[in-house]
């Protein structure tokens, strides 16, 4: 799949681990991107962000939980808010997509984890990040691992989040700031792939057969839970489909994939549920807006095209994991893997590799990812990409 109409980032991968600071380029692209009066006059929009690992900032740390990453080499190249290359609690090397967004977009400080302690201080400036590893839309998606905040429950803590507001500002004053803010939901991954895995008999729970079904429930939670952050007064989101779950390292070693092959099966299931989100998505447009506006963004389409022509990307290779192993070894542990720097634990230039480990994205890729979804076409981010929406305003 060609990236047909997307401007290429190529000097994304090298600047994952070559970069004197993101935040200083992304302020130096957007002043070429924008007049100067331009870039002046947009402010800084608060995110708030909900979702699983992909997004989430550290609130796992704070869990009794076996989804961690709080231990080198996770967070080995973050270097923004201060960070100097130590765990952040980001399953990823560096930064994730929502936090080069909120840089893009002028950030000084990205938004920090709910249950970091003092956390509320920075609501007002960069938002907060509600994201919890292994969690899912689903409540019981996860349980495995034991600790995690479910979407439903993210939610129920923005709603907390609102009512602490409440009492320091008026009514009128909330509703002004979070019609302002973007809302970032990146959810799904985690329930499609215990849809995929094969059924564990001891966690007490009946596997759905047929996938349909499955996609038009998760869709449906997803709706209830849009809808419930539109009551709190939420008026711009970012609705994240599900990356190619066939292509990670995680499943192709489930499905004992040849070399270099994604499982079709796995990426028709996802596909049929992108299908539906985006359906839905358009169904919410037309029923909230203008007041609200609900951006679609095709993550889908944008890692199928880097995976595809990954050498135009900069990357060497594109399924098998930086961290962790090497397929068809069991891609799963990467902490630690720092004291062992053989080859067959931790790559050695983690700006090649589109994938850190068995489940998530190198910076690397995020940067591409989010590049595209802040100032791409419709064919990345639908009907408006991420840039302008942050700048749109109903009257």
């Amino acid at each position: 799949m060609s990236p047909a109409g997307l401007p290429r980032h190529k000097m994304a991968p090298s600047r994952a681990l070559h970069r004197p600071s993101l935040l200083a380029t992304a302020a130096a692209l957007l002043l070429l991107i924008l007049p100067p009066s331009a870039a002046a006059a947009v402010p800084a929009p608060a995110l708030f962000i909900f979702g699983d690992s992909l997004v989430d900032a550290g609130n796992n740390d704070y869990l009794v939980t076996l989804s961690k990453a709080n231990g080198p080499p996770y967070g080995i190249d973050f270097e923004s808010s201060g960070g100097n290359g130590k765990p952040t609690g980001r399953f990823t090397n560096g930064m994730t997509i929502a936090d080069i967004m909120g840089e893009s977009l002028g950030q000084k400080s990205l938004a920090p984890p709910f249950l970091a302690p003092n956390s509320s201080a920075a609501i007002t400036s960069s938002g907060i990040n509600y994201g919890s590893g292994s969690s899912g839309i689903f409540d019981d998606t996860g349980s495995f691992y034991i600790g995690r905040i479910p979407l439903g429950q993210q939610v129920s803590y923005f709603a907390n989040t609102r009512s602490q507001m409440l009492e320091t500002m008026d009514e009128e004053a909330v509703a002004d700031f979070f019609s302002k803010a973007l809302f970032v939901i990146v959810a799904g991954s985690n329930d499609i792939l215990e849809f995929l895995s094969p059924s564990v008999p001891f966690l007490g729970r009946e596997k759905p057969d047929d996938p349909s079904h499955f996609q038009d429930a998760l869709v449906s939670n997803l709706t209830f839970y849009l809808k419930e952050l539109s009551e709190l007064g939420a008026r711009k989101f970012v609705v994240s489909d599900v990356g190619p779950l066939g292509c990670i390292p995680y499943v192709r070693a489930l499905e004992f994939m040849p070399a270099g092959q994604c499982s079709a099966s796995a990426n028709r299931v996802t596909e049929g549920y992108n299908r539906k989100l985006r359906r839905m998505v358009e169904k919410m447009n037309r029923e909230m807006g203008p007041e609200s506006k609900f951006v679609y963004t095709d993550t889908y389409r944008i890692v199928m095209a880097i995976i595809q022509n990954h050498r135009q990307y900069g990357f060497d290779d594109a399924l098998d994991p930086c961290c962790g192993g090497s397929f068809p070894l069991p891609p799963f542990l990467c902490i630690g893997a720092v004291a062992n720097r053989s080859s067959s634990t931790l790559c050695s230039d983690r700006s090649k590799y589109v994938f850190w480990d068995a489940f998530h994205p190198t910076e690397a890729a995020n940067l591409i990812v989010a590049g595209k979804l802040l100032d791409g076409d419709a064919a990345a981010a639908w009907p408006i990409n991420v840039r302008e929406l942050s700048q749109y305003e109903h009257k």
